[in-house]
């Protein structure tokens, strides 16, 4: 089956469906556009909302990351079967959208003061905000967030990977179980050799 995924050549929202793709071994083709070009109007035009990423397999497709990581998390293993544990991960997942949100709002914004506020705001209040609520789910739960792996913890690692190369920072240092648990992912089958191959990410 025919699988693609398009977005631009950056990690953002993208780079978590990537790892859980390479980790559950599916061959797929990681269609990327030049982001200083974007936005292209005809693939704008032609995305159901124009927004990446879009995923597409067997002819059909599937916008929004989350809808996208989540179907895929089914294929590799990376959900539980209790449909309450499902909604828990997917609540942790909203929550670590609501984080990368106001990050989003910094790469759109095109006032140097107001990027700077933004900014601001990130590294001194939202980092640790989230992160120590995140830290401190991990640790109750043997080091993920579902008690073992599973695609929120794919979804924390992409958007904390993006965070480090929108601010030039390493914010995971900062949280010990956030830091040990990207490094685990990191180096899972599958997603140790796509990480050792892909080019260097440059914003």
């Amino acid at each position: 089956m025919a699988r693609k995924l398009y977005y631009v050549d950056l990690n953002g929202l993208a780079e978590s469906i990537r790892y859980i793709l390479h980790y559950s071994g599916q061959t797929f083709e990681d269609i990327q556009y030049d982001h200083t070009k974007w936005p292209i109007q005809e693939i704008k035009d032609w995305l159901p909302y124009g927004q990446f990423p879009l995923y597409e397999e067997g002819g059909k497709t599937l916008n929004q990351s989350a809808a996208i990581g989540r179907y895929l998390s089914v294929q590799a293993n990376l959900l539980p079967e209790d449909a309450w544990e499902q909604a828990e991960l997917d609540a942790t997942v909203l929550s670590i959208h609501d984080f990368w949100s106001r990050v989003a709002v910094y790469i759109k914004e095109k006032d140097p003061d107001k990027r700077a506020a933004i900014k601001k705001e990130v590294l001194e209040e939202r980092i640790d905000y989230y992160f120590s609520r995140f830290e401190k789910e991990l640790k109750k739960n043997n080091g993920h967030f579902g008690k073992k792996l599973s695609w929120a913890d794919f979804v924390l690692v992409g958007f904390v990977e993006a965070t480090n190369l929108c601010f030039d920072i390493e914010l995971q240092k900062q949280f010990p179980t956030v830091n040990a648990l990207i490094n685990k992912v990191q180096s899972l089958p599958g997603v140790k050799e796509y990480i050792a191959k892909r080019k260097v990410y440059r914003v």
